[in-house]
């Protein structure tokens, strides 16, 4: 059985699928309550670069209500998907800075950053031991918007160490560390419909080379397809969680929401996140 990795701010739990699919529905509408302009999807292990450098594979953006009214969870995951026993000791890049980024004016432009940045410690053989330091700048307006990218301020923000809950409780507070990942993939009904995307070796390069599956599986709650399983395919069985189990490298900030405010009506604002060198 597996044994979970340290606990996060309470607003990240374990989800079940129909809370993931919420999350990531609020997420969405968030995006679209900006102004009309290009939305670049997230994914897993989506090209050969990021499988090569998984701590840059940027896999999901999450949006939902925080512990009160008043606030809101801001999440992004890496680096999935790390074994058990892998999470223990999986790092993200210090090299790299990790940004979620706010439009609260509705021009689908950033007006607000939260940066994270990771440092880790040697020692005289220049092994790295120790947890590693995370340091957070924001929210506040980007230096820089769009493709470039420098850190928006001198000081951090917050900081602390990596896998453990930080900062406050009314004010803002940060997780950074593995997480069972929270989004939801039947990956063998997913490779028979877009068969080119599936594996070189293993039972699930099979597959293919022609689509074979337009749907995917139904969840079912009773162990059973439904009768009426439409618009899903019911006649290959039940959809399976293949990521369950597995873990990502979370970001997961929850501050007041009127840290985020902005112009836009009804204070609506789009969420995204970026990873750069």
């Amino acid at each position: 059985m597996r044994t979970p990795p340290a606990r996060p701010p309470a607003p990240y739990p374990r989800r079940s699928p129909g809370a993931r699919r919420l999350a990531a529905a609020a997420a969405a509408l968030l995006v679209a309550g900006a102004a009309a302009a290009t939305l670049r999807g997230s994914d897993h292990q989506d090209t050969p670069e990021v499988e090569l450098s998984p701590r840059l594979d940027l896999n999901d953006v999450w949006a939902f209500p925080g512990a009160t009214d008043a606030r809101i969870v801001l999440a992004m995951t890496v680096s999935s998907p790390l074994t058990p026993s892998q999470s223990g000791s999986a790092r993200f890049d210090p090299n790299a800075l990790y940004q979620i980024k706010i439009d609260n004016t509705g021009d689908a432009v950033e007006d607000l950053v939260l940066q994270f940045m990771f440092d880790d410690s040697t020692n005289a053989q220049g092994q790295v031991v120790g947890a590693q330091r995370v340091s957070v700048l924001g929210p506040v307006a980007p230096r820089d918007r769009g493709a470039l990218n420098r850190l928006a301020a001198a000081q951090p923000t917050l900081s602390g160490t990596l896998g453990q809950s930080f900062g406050s409780a009314t004010a803002m507070q940060v997780y950074a560390g593995p997480r069972d990942d929270p989004f939801y993939l039947d990956l063998e009904q997913f490779f028979r419909i877009v068969p080119d995307r599936r594996p070189s070796r293993g039972p699930l390069a099979a597959l293919g080379p022609a689509p074979s599956a337009a749907a995917f599986r139904p969840a079912c709650p009773g162990g059973q397809p439904p009768a009426n399983a439409a618009p899903f395919d019911g006649t290959r069985g039940c959809a399976v969680d293949f990521l369950r189990g597995l873990n990502a490298l979370a970001l997961v900030v929850e501050l007041p929401e009127s840290a985020l405010r902005g112009s836009a009506p009804e204070g609506r604002i789009g969420v995204w996140a970026t990873i750069s060198r």
